[in-house]
């Protein structure tokens, strides 16, 4: 695997990454064997992870997963049940050949915030990096958009619909509580938090789902 890193991918516009056409015009233009992970690997986040997902039986969703190793590192260390989608037409295709040895795994091209899911559908959903791309935008953080505002709960709203009860939705970030936790709460879970890194933060979000939702 080759480790996306090169500058001609990053945007001059960050709230490009936002977009869909920045991602499959970027995806178009990379192998199969490229891959691009925000922020960690599954190396890394593994004790997390496994102490989130303890059952490896769980059906998991992997929200907006690109051309990551995360999906296929966890499928090699026995979490075998896992959709993976992306509303990039490319990147899932790409992905679906360069996985074509793990045919328990599934990739199908969908928006995070229309899931063609039944209600009540996983028991563990997973977010690295996702939302904080819906969230590339030049207005004040302290005082987010309607634009943003709107997508980001159009993915919360769905996360919860079909995340079943006693299921986990976890975000992997760097976007601090104080930023963060207005666009993830709930009534239907708990929220935890957990803190990763030293001169750098990472933060990983348990949301743990306690009720139906309303």
């Amino acid at each position: 695997m080759v480790a996306s890193t090169s500058l001609e991918v990053v945007p001059d516009d960050p709230t490009a990454y936002k977009t869909k056409q920045y991602w499959e015009e970027r995806y178009q233009k990379e192998d199969l064997t490229t891959t691009f992970d925000w922020f960690k690997t599954y190396t890394e986040l593994k004790p997390l992870i496994s102490e989130a997902i303890p059952n490896k039986e769980s059906k998991i969703l992997m929200l907006g997963c690109g051309n990551s190793t995360l999906g296929e590192d966890m499928y090699n260390d026995g979490y075998k049940n896992i959709i993976n989608i992306d509303y990039s037409k490319t990147v899932i295709e790409n992905m679906k050949i360069r996985c074509a040895d793990k045919p328990e795994m599934k990739w199908l091209e969908m928006d995070i915030r229309d899931l063609k899911f039944d209600n009540e559908s996983f028991d563990a959903i997973i977010d690295k990096g996702t939302m904080d791309a819906l969230m590339c935008d030049r207005g004040d953080v302290w005082d987010p958009s309607e634009e943003l505002i709107n997508d980001v709960k159009g993915e919360v709203d769905e996360v919860q619909r079909v995340l079943k009860v006693g299921g986990t939705f976890l975000y992997i970030t760097f976007g601090q509580p104080h930023f963060r936790k207005r666009h993830l709460t709930r009534d239907c879970w708990t929220i935890d938090i957990k803190t990763m890194g030293e001169a750098f933060h990472y933060f990983f979000y348990y949301m743990h789902k306690t009720s139906p939702v309303a």
